[in-house]
């Protein structure tokens, strides 16, 4: 739903998930039947690589979800982002979740004054995120930083005056 609104891609999306709700299921109806399926959702390369993604996890992991970072990232359209988010939200798995929410509270926070889509920067970014995390529930505080910074720490007109962390 990155670029739908979520009341215009649900629909979509439960119909999607009646028709293939397990990976035996997507994994094995034809790559035509999925795309049909996938209208109203947008990205195709995404259908493609949920596709994709189930018969390696079939394949490769006797048709369940594999359940480490590593593994994550083998599986098709499954990059560091994607990987962290599953880690995190499904498994509990201490791996930081750093989106533009993310990367904005964090630069302020720490006064990191490089621009954020920089590589270095972003290394940066996800280690104090990975320090901030520790000894609390992954999946709880991704969700909350990303949160903040959709709501409070916004790039425009943010709210630094209801900010916790704040010094002013």
């Amino acid at each position: 739903m990155q670029q739908t609104r979520i009341e215009q891609g649900t629909p979509y999306y439960l119909k999607f998930i009646h028709r293939f709700p397990d990976v035996h299921s997507l994994g094995s109806a034809p790559l035509d039947e999925v795309l049909k399926y996938w209208q109203g959702l947008g990205y195709y390369s995404r259908a493609r690589n949920l596709h994709k993604a189930a018969h390696q996890i079939i394949e490769h992991h006797k048709g369940v979800f594999p359940q480490t970072h590593a593994e994550l990232l083998q599986l098709s359209g499954v990059g560091p982002y994607s990987a962290a988010a599953i880690s995190s939200f499904a498994f509990g798995l201490p791996y930081p979740v750093v989106d533009g929410n993310v990367k904005r509270v964090i630069a302020r926070f720490a006064g990191i004054v490089e621009p954020i889509d920089d590589p270095k920067t972003h290394e940066q970014i996800r280690a104090h995120v990975e320090k901030y995390m520790k000894g609390v529930v992954p999946g709880d505080f991704n969700q909350a930083i990303m949160n903040f910074g959709a709501l409070v720490c916004k790039p425009q007109n943010p709210l630094c005056h209801d900010c916790g962390l704040s010094k002013n």
